[in-house]
Order: structure tokens, then C-alpha cells, then sequence
């Protein structure tokens, strides 16, 4: 069995960056502008329950 040079190793591998956006092009193409959508919404409201929730704490230790 031939040994493989390393940099042809090296010239085979998939950045993070490449691979990110390979993952993202491949979700967009399955899910579409609506998944997106809807994540984004979730996202948004769980985010503004968080910051309800902290909100709410800060205020009440100001009011002890």
C-alpha cells in the first residue's frame, strides 16, 4: 500500500470556514427561507424572555 505524502493530506482537508459554508449552503437548499424564518423568531423570543427574566432580577435587587 503507497503512503500518502502529507501534503497531499494536508491539500484534501476542509477548512472550518469551507465546511460552514458547505453545512450552510446544503441547509438552505433543504429547509428554505421559511426554516429560517422560524428559527430566527424563536431566537428572538427566547432571547427576549431572557432578558425579561434578567430584567426582572436586576430590578428586584435594586428594590430590596
Amino acid at each position: 500500500m503507497a503512503k500518502r505524502n502529507n501534503n497531499q493530506q494536508d491539500q484534501n482537508k476542509m477548512s472550518l470556514e469551507e465546511a460552514g459554508k458547505k453545512g450552510g449552503e446544503a441547509t438552505a437548499r433543504n429547509h428554505g427561507h421559511e426554516f429560517y424564518e422560524e428559527i430566527g423568531r424563536k431566537g428572538g423570543e427566547a432571547r427576549a424572555r431572557q432578558n425579561d427574566s434578567t430584567n426582572n432580577s436586576n430590578n428586584q435587587n435594586k428594590n430590596s
